[in-house]
């Protein structure tokens, strides 16, 4: 048996992949709408957060969101580079949320229970970089 060929891949994985690229789609969706709204505009409580942000939370979000969709496009693509970009992502997203706990600011005008939305996606994340690792593990990628 050729080593060097490529092991074929499930069937699932273009759907998984195409799942990753509308989640991390979104993601830079969100992002755009976050950097382009004008915080004056907003209601109190929500201004107050977005004037909160530091901008290092921002930046991680530009790289979380950009490399996020990049990697899920490569995945997309079967290629072995989705993995580092992926992590990155995810590495990046983790540092943005960590704004939600260290930055007191912030810290003061979020409950518990809005923790869930950033656990979700740091889950999601982690998943989807995960697949990218074990097909690059699995040959399933060029």
């Amino acid at each position: 048996m050729n080593n060097n060929r490529q092991m074929q891949a499930p069937p699932w994985l273009p759907i998984a992949a195409i799942a990753a690229v509308l989640f991390e789609a979104f993601g830079v969706y969100t992002y755009l709408v976050q950097v382009t709204t004008d915080a004056n505009g907003l209601p109190l409580d929500q201004r107050d957060m977005m004037l909160a942000m530091p901008v290092w939370m921002t930046a991680a979000s530009a790289v979380a969101v950009w490399a996020g969709l990049a990697g899920a496009i490569l995945l997309l693509l079967r290629r072995r580079a989705s993995a580092p970009l992926l992590l990155l992502s995810l590495a990046a997203a983790a540092v943005q949320f960590s704004a939600l706990l260290i930055v007191p600011e912030l810290r003061n005008q979020i409950g518990s229970d809005d923790l869930l939305v950033p656990f979700v996606v740091l889950v999601v994340c982690y998943l989807i970089w995960h697949l990218a690792w074990q097909a690059g593990r699995s040959g399933w990628l060029r």
